[in-house]
């Protein structure tokens, strides 16, 4: 199975503890390298990076990375980072043939979430996202993370600021090429992000819903999530 991971940012609230986020180092290694380990770990065995600002120096350790932990590891290249995250996805169109999981550098995850959804079954046409139904998780910074509306098997609505949700999106999608389609159409009316692709999907009752079932998940954006990540990495949990 393939994975996107989408590496081009600046992450800038994280500048303190590196110049290229995907590179910051959490319990000896690269985020990055973490996330590729956890996702190898939970079934994925073909690896797809959009990368952007500071692009060579990532590209150059994943080249290292591919060859030392005998890996596939495909650069995309996205020259115009500084535009919102669909963008980095888009450009993978043309790259990538078939279903795939797409996930974001600086999510770490349980394995556990991955071997999961790889053996869910996927309706043709839809994307699924992984939710967490435990809106009261501690781990979550609730002023950043993405909210999600949804019944048990489809998205209603979803953004940072809606005020009627009852999950929160983990930052991992199980992807057909109806993904590509509806990144276009958002687009078109004005939102180059991923949650706006999911709300066109929505829209046209083709966003699927995935629960996690309580499993650790964490968005290193920022130095107390960071501070987080440290213990859990310590404690050998992600």
């Amino acid at each position: 199975m393939k994975l996107l991971i989408v590496a081009a940012g600046q992450g800038t609230r994280l500048r303190e503890k590196g110049e290229s986020k995907p590179l910051i180092e959490l319990g000896g290694e690269p985020i990055i390298e973490r996330v590729i380990k956890n996702a190898r770990a939970g079934g994925i065995d073909d690896f797809y990076v959009v990368t952007g600002y500071r692009g060579t120096k990532v590209r150059t350790f994943l080249d290292e990375l591919a060859e030392r932990e005998k890996l596939s590891i495909t650069h995309i290249i996205n020259d115009e980072w500084q535009r919102p995250n669909g963008l980095s996805v888009a450009c993978a169109k043309d790259v990538i043939d078939g279903p795939f999981v797409l996930t974001m550098c600086d999510h770490l995850f349980d394995p556990e979430i991955i071997k999961d959804l790889l053996s869910h079954d996927h309706e043709d046409d839809t994307v699924t996202l992984c939710v967490d139904y435990n809106i009261e998780n501690p781990v979550v910074d609730l002023e950043d993370v993405t909210r999600v509306n949804c019944t048990k098997n489809e998205i209603s609505n979803i953004g940072k600021v809606i005020r009627d949700y009852n999950a929160f999106d983990t930052g991992i999608f199980y992807c057909t090429t109806a993904m590509f389609d509806a990144l276009d159409r958002s687009a078109k009316e004005g939102d180059e992000s991923i949650s706006g692709a999911m709300n066109v999907l929505g829209a046209a009752g083709k966003a699927r819903t995935f629960d996690i079932k309580n499993r650790l998940w964490l968005d290193v954006d920022d130095p107390m999530a960071f501070g987080k990540a440290i213990v859990y990495v310590d404690q050998g949990k992600l």
